[in-house]
């Protein structure tokens, strides 16, 4: 048999299926569309591990500055109230007057250890100047204790100093003129140191702080006067 010859615009086999225009039109808004869908993705995977990495690093800071605080702040001392009439080296004592008054008061101890004194006193804490001695004796008066220190001791020096303190019923505040470094003023007693590390300033403490011998035994160190430079 002949074989029937093609006619000249015929295709032969199966060709691939021609896109009219607006098929590949709705193909290239889809491979839009798809791409922008990924990059959508990524930019929301980015920006959760970038959260993420905030949170961790906002968490570890808030560690640190509050091991820092733990670590570098000063732990108040623990001391019974009273005393036992334990003897200490270089404690002196003295016989003060004790009258409210509005004037000045020239005191016969610098610091003053008791004596006359202005009928407010001062609210008891860590003070970083001086402080009037007539509101700083009323509190003597209460048994609080008044630490005193010479401007120029060292940081260290004074850092270890407030490591023995009290919660309550302590004045700490630098002062002019000390005869020496360190001192710790009671009512009618006194303990001049040379520095925070002489172990006579806790026995000091717990033989005086909140003595049952002062005027005003339990009597309040907060509710009246905050002097300069309260901590």
């Amino acid at each position: 048999m002949t074989p029937r010859s093609e006619s000249p615009g015929s295709k032969s086999g199966n060709p691939a299926k021609q896109l009219t225009i607006k098929e590949q039109r709705a193909e290239q808004r889809a491979l839009k569309v798809e791409a922008f869908k990924r990059e959508q993705a990524k930019k929301r995977r980015t920006k959760k591990i970038g959260i993420t990495a905030a949170i961790v690093a906002g968490v570890a800071i808030v560690a640190l500055l509050v091991t820092s605080l733990i670590l570098t702040s000063p732990r108040n001392a623990s001391y019974s109230a009273g005393g036992s009439g334990a003897e200490i080296e270089g404690v002196e004592t003295f016989t003060n007057t004790n009258n409210h008054v509005q004037a000045a008061v020239e005191y016969p101890q610098t610091p003053p250890a008791g004596g006359d004194h202005n009928p407010a006193w001062l609210n008891c804490g860590v003070y970083t100047e001086p402080q009037q001695n007539e509101n700083a004796v009323h509190s003597l008066e209460h048994g609080a204790i008044w630490v005193t220190y010479d401007p120029s001791i060292s940081a260290e020096d004074l850092d270890l100093l407030k490591t023995k303190l009290p919660r309550t019923h302590v004045i700490l505040s630098p002062f002019e003129g000390l005869p020496s470094p360190i001192v710790l003023s009671g009512w009618d007693v006194q303990l001049q140191v040379d520095g925070a590390s002489d172990e006579r300033i806790s026995e000091f403490f717990e033989e005086y702080w909140k003595s049952n011998d002062v005027p005003e035994p339990n009597a309040s160190c907060t509710g009246a006067v905050d002097g300069p430079g309260k901590a």
